[in-house]
């Protein structure tokens, strides 16, 4: 049984089009990456699933079924809006949220003093939430997110404001989740940390799904016929089957003639003596991969 179904949603606000025909799932044991450029429409579809905005059209099913109550205690949702309350405690506003997800006051506090130590927030415990800083707030925000041990974590934008020593640790907090049996959306334009996180993903632009797989199977789908070198000598000039030599940041790029393969270059480069520190296949980035899908849209159209 999927998580969640999305079977052609389409959302309108007057004569703007939000979402339209947008189909995926997300499977149990995975990071699914919903992504796309802002203004895309991920929020909306975000917020179709939660049952926030009623589709014009199409179809929703979370956790077996339609959203009801009793499935909206067992998510937890962080919007890319901060959402808390400005002139309260860290402390308090975190047990307030938690125990509207079902927990008493007495488990909130114990399992929110474990969070407080985690993220570094426990001497700021009494500090207003508008004296944190918004690293702090959106740290705070994951605490609420996560406190109640849901069954299904959608996060919009997670890593907003965060330094890289804390933009790592919610890395390997996602990867924990996903290992403990939480099934993670993340909802992000930053492609590159889909890249890092994400087993399947949907990108949306303009309101429509342009890919829709595991990112493995994506990124082979768009390879070029190219290979990726570094050498601790000069490449020569006249490697057989090698159309053009680019170089890049140390790197260099080998783009292949039609019937040229990689195992036959490889095999001439270490003919010569050539000292290789790096040979592989060049995958495209998903950002790349997004250029590439939307010039193409746009030609068709």
């Amino acid at each position: 049984m999927s998580a969640i179904e999305v079977e052609h949603i389409a959302k309108s606000f007057g004569a703007q089009c939000a979402v339209s025909d947008v189909s995926f799932t997300v499977e149990p044991g995975e990071i699914f990456g919903l992504l796309g450029p802002n203004g895309a429409g991920k929020t909306t579809s975000i917020r179709i699933i939660l049952d926030i905005f009623k589709p014009d059209a199409g179809r929703v099913a979370v956790l077996g079924g339609p959203m009801n109550e009793a499935k909206k205690a067992r998510i937890g949702y962080l919007p890319e809006e901060r959402g808390l309350y400005q002139d309260q405690r860290l402390d308090r506003v975190l047990v307030y949220l938690a125990t509207l997800k079902g927990l008493s006051t007495t488990e909130a506090q114990r399992r929110i003093g474990s969070w407080l130590e985690r993220f570094d927030l426990a001497s700021h415990s009494k500090k207003k939430i508008k004296e944190l800083s918004k690293g702090m707030q959106q740290k705070a925000q994951l605490i609420s997110t996560l406190v109640h041990q849901p069954a299904l974590v959608i996060i919009d934008e997670p890593f907003s404001a965060l330094d890289p020593v804390n933009t790592q640790m919610v890395k390997d907090l996602l990867r924990e989740e996903r290992d403990r049996g939480t099934v993670v959306v993340m909802c992000t334009h930053q492609m590159h940390q889909v890249e890092e996180l994400c087993d399947r993903l949907v990108l949306i632009h303009q309101g429509q799904a342009m890919l829709y797989g595991a990112l493995n199977d994506i990124r082979r789908r768009y390879a070029g016929h190219a290979v990726n070198v570094r050498a601790l000598a000069d490449l020569p000039a006249d490697i057989p089957g090698v159309a053009a030599i680019t170089k890049n940041n140390g790197d260099t790029r080998l783009d292949l003639l039609p019937g040229a393969t990689p195992q036959a270059v490889l095999q001439d480069l270490v003919t010569r003596g050539l000292p290789l520190e790096m040979f592989e296949i060049a995958m495209p980035t998903l950002d790349e991969i997004f250029i590439q899908v939307v010039k193409g849209q746009e030609a068709a159209a």
